[in-house]
């Protein structure tokens, strides 16, 4: 895969135009963006984070830096390819990355066009994974309620949720179920589609979380139409297939990346300097 740098300017906090419909360009034709060597800061990314998203939208484990994005922070180990929150209820359909202090060594995130990864499967592989597929994973109270209070309209604090608010939240979103438990943790099911159209360019392609991380999260369980587990040994073909198609983004400070989250999976290598800064800012078109 290879890719286009965007060179920027700004006027306050705010970055310039051209450079903002250089980005909608590149998403829509290549599915990500890579603006660098220009000044910028969290303000500006925060800024261009609210021009492309109309909604913003936030991973209830991660910390927040600014009004619209988090920290991130997932270990040292490398990290599986992955759409971001590609296992909840309200999948981002634009994902940004900010390198505000790029690793010496190391840290490079990995790209990869779920478009690519759909082509290059076997007839076998792609009618499997053209099926619908279940996820199943429990979360503790605080987690799930942070991320209800984020995306229903009526409330903003964990501490409002109430059994109402969860009702409408199901009731608002397809295909998707709960199981409550006496700890207060929950157990929630969502139906969802491997293959996926890209929400901003349309065409299909492999773009979920089968092969991603659950580094602040207890591991989901996947079974698709058919009633089968998704075992890891196929997993691992997948993981090999795609990493044929991958690559991978050698950060430079103030770097920010930008990609189409329902059609780009992405990743990390292992980090070996600690000291680098990435903070992300995700929300929907």
């Amino acid at each position: 895969m290879t890719y286009t740098v965007i060179r920027a300017a700004r006027t306050g906090s705010q970055i310039d135009a051209p450079a903002i419909a250089a980005v909608r360009d590149h998403l829509s034709r290549d599915g990500w963006a890579l603006l660098r060597g220009f000044d910028v800061d969290m303000a500006a990314f925060s800024a261009l984070t609210a021009e492309l998203c109309s909604t913003i939208t936030f991973d209830p484990a991660r910390e927040f830096s600014e009004r619209n994005t988090q920290m991130v922070d997932a270990g040292l180990g490398p990290i599986g390819l992955h759409i971001e929150n590609g296992n909840t209820p309200v999948c981002p359909d634009i994902v940004a990355f900010y390198s505000a202090k790029a690793a010496f060594e190391g840290s490079q995130t990995t790209i990869c066009d779920g478009r690519d990864v759909l082509a290059s499967m076997s007839e076998a592989q792609r009618a499997r994974w053209s099926q619908p597929m279940t996820v199943s994973r429990k979360l503790p109270e605080l987690l799930w309620k942070r991320y209800l209070a984020n995306e229903h309209p009526a409330i903003s604090e964990p501490e409002e949720v109430t059994e109402e608010h969860i009702l409408q939240f199901k009731a608002a979103i397809p295909n998707q179920d709960f199981d409550m438990h006496e700890d207060g943790s929950l157990t929630y099911h969502i139906t969802l589609n491997p293959v996926r159209p890209s929400a901003l360019s349309g065409a299909a392609g492999f773009a979920n979380a089968v092969l991603g991380p659950s580094h602040n999260y207890e591991p989901p369980v996947y079974r698709l139409a058919d009633g089968s587990l998704v075992s890891a040994e196929e997993i691992e073909e997948l993981r090999e297939l795609a990493e044929d198609r991958t690559t991978e983004i050698n950060w430079q400070d103030g770097d920010i990346a930008v990609l189409d989250n329902t059609r780009i999976m992405h990743g990390r290598r292992a980090i070996k300097d600690q000291d680098r800064q990435l903070f992300i800012g995700m929300g929907r078109v």
